[in-house]
């Protein structure tokens, strides 16, 4: 049996791994690789693999990039089944669409650029009928159940505690009478963090690939998140600007609503306007409500008490375009949360153009940004950024609440590491830049763990 490592080596995006046994391939995620467009277009549009060969896909959970291009491989000719969970199933349905259609958007507004311009059109990566067609592959399964995937190989999806139907996924693979159990922990959540479960923990494994997103670095104390965002909120309503909140539509949006919610019930925050400008943000809210079965007990608490944690007075959902542009048009205090969570894509671009020049507003950085991001250069301060390919002077002020991350750090990954050590004969360390890659790996040779490999895109490995 063998493992390919076709994405998120290296790098934070576009997770792709491919395993090949008893003549059957299995990848395991197929995400989009984001950063440099022109670079990030040829990778995307052109799959490393043969798709029409993949036998079967498992899908550790719902960010795009780790499902977003499921597209293109269907495209390429994948015909297997796409195993997920539950409430990974509802939200890829929405998650891809919107791709698809912010994409098309976007492809638009460049193109008319380009008109202008003289330069050629670009085409979008896949459209939104791609994307529907690609649904018809998803297979969901409840956390905590065996089901066959290929020929000798078997599949348990446990809870990650990353995001909503996040899944550690677990392989028994039987090949020429041997078995190995070989786990993935896709994107790897945090103890305590609001609304879900805690990742669960797992032994008796032989291998593991693991996420390296913070494999160097600490968070923030999980309890001074409800502080510094009164803080960040009083400070920009007392300047009588707008707070600007790029964040992801699926988690990373309910978790700064709920903690807003909280603040406005302890009087910590003023009852200012806060929109929530994202439809796939709206849709992705409505499928929370849908499955309280991934809550701790804390929030299912909550939600008996309140009802519902993601709905309070003064919270607007904002979906058609018209009330979108309408906020750039009003003045502050308010605050705005929009998608994408990297700046990348989406209505956020067009909140940030149209308010990143003003001192008197605030950006908020609340999720992880990858190299070559625009959000990476806002949360780096550069005086000035592009946006659409126009400059502007990165003048607002910008706050960073790293305690948010639903990514575990080095310390909660290492916890989690022991705790699965036993037995194992060999670790992949993936999904995070070079050196945060390489500094886990380190740290977990450091723990007497034979085998820890940092790979290279394209790297094959016999197990």
């Amino acid at each position: 049996m063998e493992i390919t490592f076709w994405g998120a080596a290296r790098s934070v995006t576009g997770s792709q791994h491919l395993i090949h046994a008893n003549g059957k391939s299995v990848l395991l995620d197929c995400g989009l690789f984001q950063g440099h467009r022109a670079e990030a277009l040829e990778r995307n549009r052109n799959l490393p693999f043969d798709a029409a060969g993949i036998d079967a896909l498992v899908l550790s959970h719902a960010h795009i990039d780790h499902c977003g291009n499921i597209p293109t491989l269907v495209k390429s000719g994948f015909r297997g089944d796409i195993h997920c969970t539950m409430a990974t199933s509802d939200l890829v349905s929405i998650m891809l669409r919107d791709s698809a259609h912010i994409n098309s958007k976007d492809v638009a507004y460049v193109n008319k650029k380009h008109r202008r311009k003289g330069l050629p059109p670009v085409e979008p990566l896949y459209t939104v009928e791609e994307a529907e067609h690609a649904l018809d592959y998803l297979v969901a399964h409840k956390y905590n159940r065996w089901f066959p995937v290929t020929k000798g190989v078997q599949a348990i999806l446990l809870d990650a505690g990353h995001i909503l139907g996040s899944a550690i996924t677990i392989l028994s693979i039987n090949e020429n009478g041997q078995t190995v159990r070989l786990g993935f922990t896709g994107d790897l959540g945090r103890k305590d963090l609001p609304i879900l479960r805690d990742p669960t923990v797992v032994r008796d494994l032989d291998y593991l690939i693991t996420e390296s997103t913070y494999g160097n670095r600490l968070h923030e104390d999980i309890n001074r998140v409800e502080e510094e965002l009164a803080e960040t909120v009083m400070e920009t309503y007392s300047r009588g600007g707008k707070l600007i909140v790029p964040a992801f539509a699926v988690e990373r949006t309910q978790e700064v609503i709920y903690t807003l919610h909280r603040l406005r019930m302890a009087g910590r925050i003023p009852p200012l306007p806060i929109y929530v400008d994202s439809p796939l943000a709206i849709d992705a809210t409505e499928i929370f409500r849908l499955h309280p079965e991934c809550f701790d007990e804390e929030t299912n608490e909550f939600l008996l008490r309140e009802q519902d944690p993601f709905g309070f007075r003064g919270l607007h959902y904002t979906r058609n375009v018209e009330d979108s542009k309408e906020l750039n048009e009003m003045d502050g205090p308010m605050i705005i949360i929009s998608a994408s969570g990297m700046c990348e894509a989406g209505r956020i671009l067009h909140h940030l153009k149209n308010n990143i020049e003003d001192p008197r507003n605030t950006v908020l950085i609340v999720s992880f940004q990858a190299e070559h991001t625009l959000g990476r250069r806002i949360a780096e301060k550069r005086e000035r950024v592009r946006i659409f390919g126009d400059e502007y002077r990165l003048r607002a002020q910008v706050k960073v609440i790293d305690a948010f991350s639903a990514h575990a750090d080095r310390d909660e990954l290492l916890w989690w590491v022991g705790r699965a050590k036993s037995g194992l004969k060999g670790i992949f360390v993936v999904h995070g830049e070079e050196d945060q890659s390489l500094a886990l790996a380190d740290a977990i040779e450091d723990r007497r763990i034979p085998d820890v490999m940092v790979p290279h895109r394209g790297d094959r490995v016999s197990l």
